[in-house]
């Protein structure tokens, strides 16, 4: 059993072993499915100096390391049975409202980088749940409701603080250690170091409207299919969810939500075929400020264990492709998961497909959709339930592939993928390697998926 003791001096954060109060909270990932991996340890720094002894006490003592904001990992990728550096408590947040500089704490979640933004009505692309994390949000990528006007996280990082597998801390950008700086903009978390700071550029807020739209079964087809012609015709100011779901003892249902950074009245017009498909069963439409809609996108989800898959397409799904997606959701083989199981069209294009696929580690410029396939279970259910499930993930996945490409968004992660290098990181690969080579030659920082 390794002793963790002599860590504790090394460091002005607190050293949490198993039975600890904070050590469940700074280890647990969000993916119950994972809720079995317990970590020796959980460092919970105070600072990136801090970050840097436990690395470097890691690697002395041959103890795996890995880093932990928010601990959303699709994968459970946040969590190991060594030391876990809990980033929780470096969270400041620092807003220059003359240059629209914002610098946070790497294990600021979105909550509390939104409530500073908010008091100076400056706009970042983030996600959409207030405990995400900043960290593996912009390290994958990012893809926010606002992306297709805004571009994603990381096309408005600037600056990164990050604590290498050697212990040295380096700030990296465009001029100062670009290559790891070009990574860092959709390369993966937990690749090439640990992130204790970003600094992004923000922008002025627009006002905006949102949408939710739902339809019964019967019109499915129909609506799904003039939906992504809507969204395709439509501007950069408006991106949208197409989803087609089932939960637990209910029928199928057709949904968008969206965001427009306009009127209400735009968003009804570019919605208008939809509509007139079939009469829905729900609407609602409204003008909102950009922070009431950034709070009525907010996700909620019930948690238990889930797992995803993901295609992207530079273009609408056939009618083939739109019939093999809806056929798999009426088949959902069930669980006790509200969650359910179901396909979601993410719109991306826009601002997204105006950066160069080179120009930073993500790779789906062209993407017009994401084609996000979702399962979920719950602990209750049992190994059959869990089996059935991932099956049919795996199935629908496979059948989607006649229809829509093999790249995968890494931050939608799925630990059994294949052929998941080139799925994640497309042509960037190769030079992903390079990097990790580089600047984590021993693989300090590994895990199933790493590059």
């Amino acid at each position: 059993m390794t002793d963790f003791s002599g860590l504790g001096g090394l460091v002005d954060g607190r050293v949490l072993l198993p039975g600890d109060p904070g050590y469940t909270a700074g280890s647990q990932p969000v993916n119950r499915r994972y809720a079995g991996v317990r970590p020796a340890a959980v460092l919970a720094a105070a600072s990136a100096a801090d970050v840097a002894a436990g690395i470097t006490w890691a690697r002395e003592n041959g103890v795996p390391v890995v880093a932990r904001g928010g601990g959303h990992s699709y994968a459970g990728n946040s969590v190991n049975t060594g030391l876990v550096l809990d980033l929780r408590a470096i969270d400041r947040v620092s807003v220059d409202a003359d240059t629209g500089l914002v610098t946070v704490g790497g294990g600021t979640r979105m909550g509390a980088l939104y409530a500073a933004l908010r008091a100076h009505d400056l706009a970042v692309p983030l996600g959409n749940s207030d405990d995400v994390a900043v960290g593996g949000l912009t390290l994958g990528g990012g893809v926010a409701a606002v992306s297709r006007a805004f571009g994603l996280t990381c096309d408005s990082l600037v600056e990164t603080e990050v604590v290498l597998a050697d212990g040295t801390i380096v700030t990296c950008d465009e001029n100062r250690a670009a290559d790891l700086f070009w990574a860092c903009r959709g390369g993966g978390g937990g690749n090439f170091g640990v992130n204790t700071s970003f600094t992004f550029q923000a922008r002025p807020t627009r006002p905006a409207s949102t949408c939710l739209v739902l339809w019964d079964w019967a019109h499915a087809h129909e609506v799904v299919v003039a939906l992504q012609e809507a969204v395709r015709a439509a501007p950069d100011e408006f991106a949208a969810r197409i989803g087609v779901s089932r939960a637990p003892g209910s029928e199928p249902v057709v949904s968008v939500i969206g965001q427009h950074l306009g009127p209400a009245s735009e968003l009804r017009g570019f919605l208008a075929p939809a509509l007139a498909v079939a009469r829905p069963s729900r609407m609602d439409i409204a003008d909102r400020t950009y922070w009431e809609a950034k709070d009525y996108l907010r996700h909620e989800s019930a948690g238990g264990m889930f797992a995803v898959r993901t295609r992207c397409t530079p273009k609408p799904l056939s009618d083939a492709g739109v019939a093999t997606m809806l056929s798999a959701v009426d088949k959902w083989p069930g669980s006790g998961n509200p969650d359910g199981g179901g396909v979601a069209l993410f719109t991306w294009g826009g601002a997204i497909t105006r950066v160069p696929v080179h120009a930073t580690a993500f790779p789906h410029r062209d993407t017009l959709f994401l084609v996000s396939m979702d399962t979920s279970w719950t602990a209750e259910d049992g190994p059959g339930v869990e089996r059935d499930n991932l099956a049919w993930l795996a199935a629908l996945h496979e059948d989607m592939g006649e229809h829509a490409g093999e790249g995968s968004y890494l931050n939608f992660t799925d630990p059994d993928l294949p052929g998941w290098r080139s799925a994640y990181h497309g042509p960037n690969h190769d030079r992903l390697v390079e990097v990790k080579r580089r600047y984590d030659p021993d693989r300090v920082f590994t895990f199933g998926q790493a590059v």
